[in-house]
């Protein structure tokens, strides 16, 4: 039953995929689903995209092993981030018609800039597709008990089949239907676990004032704060996040869907944190944490309701990992080879795409295989190197200062200063300090005198 539910679910979704396809003739109608995406369906979207694998099985079992100091990435601090985009980001890089991230950066700081964001942003972009990977091979393993190995290549073989056929376009209308199944999915959980004779707020009551705590026991001020920014800030210039609000149909949309998001995420993204909380007075006796809602709802929902729960976690992974594998197919296909090999035809455009979506599933997988836990991998993606893509993206929208020079050191900074400032001196808050660090060397290549420092500075701006 449960893998005739699996086959039929995952066909569903490759029959839609299969009819936008015909649909996608050219490179944009791709990348960026025509751009012409309504505020309501950009906002799911949104929200799916964001809401995957960390969210629904990281955190819930990081909540049920530390309480809420166990994560405050999910919903909070991702919640934040979205709200910050539509803020700072979705119209100004609307108003500039770009496809990628990448375009801006060409435009405002130069090519050799464009392609260093490009060799930070994708690696990581790939860190965090290969924790959807994993997450959704777990979920398939605990309902048909296949090895996780074997799980691993069909979640390889779908997901690159159906990013293929369908595109953003795609990815946009299952995102509707993968959004509305997980918060289903979440709130009929929470339906039949919930004590019927517990009000909410005596149970808040009756949790130990520990669990409630966004504070971990032995931790500084300064590696809280860390922990905090990093899924605010460095996951705030995400290819997936940027492509979406470039597909609206006008500035207001792309601004507002960001916030709608928000809100969306800030509900749902809840349910699992109140799961983990009520855990240990649930369930007990499981290997991993990661395993916990899993075996919650193995536990407590009925046989039916546990498969059609099971399809929804596979929603959340589905809505998230395809959009990663088009953004490091949008950034490494339109921004470095179709310039290289001067593509003009748009079919060799979009086979140029479908080819690069092929290798990095293969690089997902085969990072995949090498970890074993979905939270590492979506720490060191929302880190690595992202602080100078943060500063030179910021910066190059809000100021007019500052050229290539200042970018370059910006983005190479950002790469190199996280692992010695995390690895080698130890500080307690390497991100913010990398941050800081970008930041100020932007500003002082940017505000010297050019004269002073032999350097031309790119004029173009927003």
């Amino acid at each position: 039953m449960k893998l005739l539910f699996i086959t039929l679910y995952l066909s569903a979704q490759l029959l839609i995929a299969f009819y936008i396809s015909k649909r996608i003739k050219t490179e944009k109608d791709f990348f960026l689903a025509g751009r012409n995406l309504p505020l309501w369906l950009l906002s799911f979207s949104l929200f799916a995209t964001w809401f995957g694998a960390e969210t629904v099985i990281g955190t819930s079992g990081a909540v049920y092993s530390h309480g809420l100091a166990g994560s405050r990435a999910d919903p909070f601090g991702y919640t934040l981030c979205l709200v910050l985009l539509g803020f700072f980001l979705a119209t100004k890089l609307w108003l500039g018609g770009y496809t990628t991230l990448a375009d801006f950066f060409r435009q405002r700081f130069g090519a050799r800039v464009e392609k260093i964001a490009i060799l930070i942003i994708v690696p990581s972009t790939l860190l965090w597709g290969s924790a959807q990977l994993r997450a959704f091979a777990q979920v398939v393993t605990s309902m048909t008990d296949w090895d996780l190995s074997f799980t691993l290549w069909i979640a390889f073989a779908f997901v690159t089949l159906y990013t293929l056929l369908g595109g953003l376009l795609g990815d946009i209308v299952t995102d509707l239907i993968q959004g509305i199944l997980i918060t289903l999915g979440l709130l009929t959980l929470l339906f039949f676990v919930f004590p019927r004779d517990l009000n909410l707020i005596d149970w808040f009551r009756s949790l130990p004032q520990e669990r409630l705590s966004f504070v971990m026991s032995g931790e500084s001020f300064f590696s809280r704060l860390d922990r905090w920014t990093i899924p605010i800030l460095g996951s705030l210039v995400a290819q997936e996040l940027i492509s979406r609000v470039l597909a609206a149909k006008n500035p207001k949309t792309a601004r507002n869907s960001a916030f709608a998001s928000a809100t969306i995420y800030l509900f749902v993204g809840s349910i699992p944190v109140v799961l983990g909380l009520l855990g240990p007075t649930l369930i007990t006796g499981f290997e991993h944490q990661e395993d916990f809602i899993i075996k919650l709802a193995e536990k407590y929902l009925p046989p039916f309701a546990f498969i059609i729960f099971s399809g929804s976690l596979i929603s959340a992974i589905l809505a998230t990992i395809d959009s990663i594998l088009l953004s490091s197919s949008a950034l490494l296909s339109h921004n470095i080879i179709v310039p290289l090999f001067k593509i003009r035809d748009e079919r060799y455009k979009l086979l140029s795409a479908r080819l690069v979506i092929v290798l990095s599933a293969l690089t997902c997988i085969m990072i995949a295989f090498s970890s074993n836990s979905i939270y590492q991998l979506v720490q060191m993606a929302s880190s690595l190197g992202t602080a100078g893509v943060l500063v030179i993206t910021l910066m190059g929208l809000h100021f007019k200062k500052g050229g290539e020079r200042a970018a370059t050191i910006a983005l190479i900074s950002g790469l190199f200063a996280l692992p010695i400032y995390d690895h080698i001196f130890k500080f307690q808050a390497p991100f913010i300090l990398t941050v800081l660090t970008s930041l100020l060397l932007y500003l002082i290549i940017g505000l010297w005198p050019p004269e002073r420092l032999n350097l031309k500075v790119h004029s173009k701006t927003i």
